[in-house]
């Protein structure tokens, strides 16, 4: 649940950014909201193997 709380986190702060790249144009958000995709990315892959291992133990 660790990861998942992580993940919710990142997301969070990317809607940030989405939001100042988006609609003001600012290209510094758009550099971080590409860094927060890539973190959500790894994060959601993490929890996808976790949730794997935990399925197979059962």
């Amino acid at each position: 649940m660790k990861n998942f709380q992580k993940l919710k986190n990142i997301v969070l702060t990317a809607e940030t950014d989405a939001v100042k790249f988006y609609e003001k144009g600012n290209n510094t958000a758009g550099r971080r909201l590409r860094a927060a995709m890539q973190q959500i990315k790894k994060s959601a892959n993490t929890i996808r193997v976790e949730v794997s291992k935990l399925k197979k133990s059962e």
